[in-house]
């Protein structure tokens, strides 16, 4: 009797030390804390100028928006929050020809934007805006190409490419959709067109390729399916018939990535190349990915909380005095050549970079 008594106090305060461990988490030291380094990005990005691409506003800046708006709800700042509004105002007006055309993956993310803006002012606006984008990224134009309509006819949206970039660009436009309408379409959209995706591109390691033709596992395009999958699962009810797909194409890719996480707690610009640079928008993105998974259940904390928290505290020194993110890879297209990677210029500020520093930093404040 006495064993069995000693046996239980034993256990008991086994279970009372483990709970009284720290959660990996929180509780950075100062300078490195998410709601520090978060206000210091979000207030760089309010100053800036616009970034364009082909004369409209780029991807990687309604990213970076995104996530500064995210941060602000986080922590209440409405004088962040106003701001942000301000810099989009001109937009209805006077900025109005920087608005993208809706004819592009890349272009119609905007409306993520838009409807994350009506979802905190309720100022219709945005949300007529914002659904304009979602809608006409599976309403098929009358120039369509064949290869556009064939999509279009398996239910899938015409701006499909089968490349991994879109795994965030489609998701993230159809899911605020969702949030803002409620309309279950938007989310089958996107989940249909994940499940595809996943089918089609992702490796038996869990990995993706940077296009079927060149084999190299490039670090942010990788990223944009490791941010858009959770992202997504996140709004997946339980008993969507496309959440255990999407759910095995998600852990797959973490195990994989937390084996190639480099000791320093970075990853590199190709992911399996051990000897190639430290690369840190896709560090960002497969940290957030870790932090997300984390708080909802689905990666085991003991493992991925710690790995989350190196990631994190590495990615600090990476800004700069200017509150720029640095060692961010420029804007990469598929090249069948290793050294092709290696030799990319890095640039300080870069928004690709910024955005997934401001997406982790939202997100272990939500912990």
């Amino acid at each position: 009797m006495l064993k069995k008594i000693s046996l239980l106090l034993l256990t008991i305060c086994s279970f009372q030390l483990l709970s009284a461990q720290p959660n990996p988490l929180t509780r950075f030291p100062k300078g490195s804390t998410p709601k520090e380094i978060g206000k210091q990005l979000a207030y760089h990005f309010i100053n800036g100028k616009h970034e364009l691409y082909d004369r409209s506003i780029h991807y990687a800046e309604v990213c970076t928006w995104n996530g500064a708006l995210d941060y602000a709800l986080e922590v209440n700042d409405k004088k962040l929050i106003k701001h942000l509004q301000d810099k989009f105002e001109p937009l209805f007006t006077t900025e109005k020809a920087l608005l993208p055309p809706m004819n592009h993956v890349d272009y119609n993310m905007f409306g993520s934007l838009a409807l994350k803006l009506y979802q905190i002012t309720k100022d219709e606006r945005y949300k007529k805006m914002g659904l304009e984008y979602a809608d006409t990224q599976w309403t098929l134009p009358a120039n369509a190409k064949p290869e556009q309509k064939s999509w279009a006819d398996k239910g899938y949206s015409w701006q499909t490419r089968l490349w991994i970039d879109d795994m965030y660009m489609i998701t993230v436009v159809q899911g605020e959709a969702y949030k803002v309408t409620g309309d279950k379409k938007y989310l089958d959209r996107a989940a249909k067109e994940m499940v595809m995706y996943l089918d089609e591109l992702q490796r038996p390691n869990g990995l993706f390729y940077h296009a079927p033709d060149v084999h190299y596992y490039w670090a942010r395009g990788d990223g944009w399916m490791a941010v858009g999958m959770p992202n997504l699962l996140r709004m997946m009810p339980d008993d969507h018939k496309d959440r255990p797909r999407i759910m095995e194409g998600y852990l797959k890719m973490m195990k994989s990535l937390k084996n190639y996480q480099q000791p320093s707690g970075m990853w590199n610009q190709l992911i399996d190349e051990p000897t190639f640079w430290a690369e840190t928008s896709g560090t960002a993105m497969f940290t957030y990915a870790f932090i997300v998974g984390v708080q909802e259940g689905w990666l085991d904390a003991a493992e991925y909380a710690p790995a989350a928290r190196k990631a994190w505290l590495a990615m600090i020194p990476y800004i700069d005095q200017r509150n720029n993110v640095t060692e961010v890879c420029i804007g990469t297209g598929k090249k069948n050549d290793k050294q092709h990677y290696n030799n990319r210029p890095r640039n300080a500020g870069d928004l690709h970079g910024q955005a997934p520093y401001l997406w982790c930093a939202a997100a272990l404040l939500g912990e």
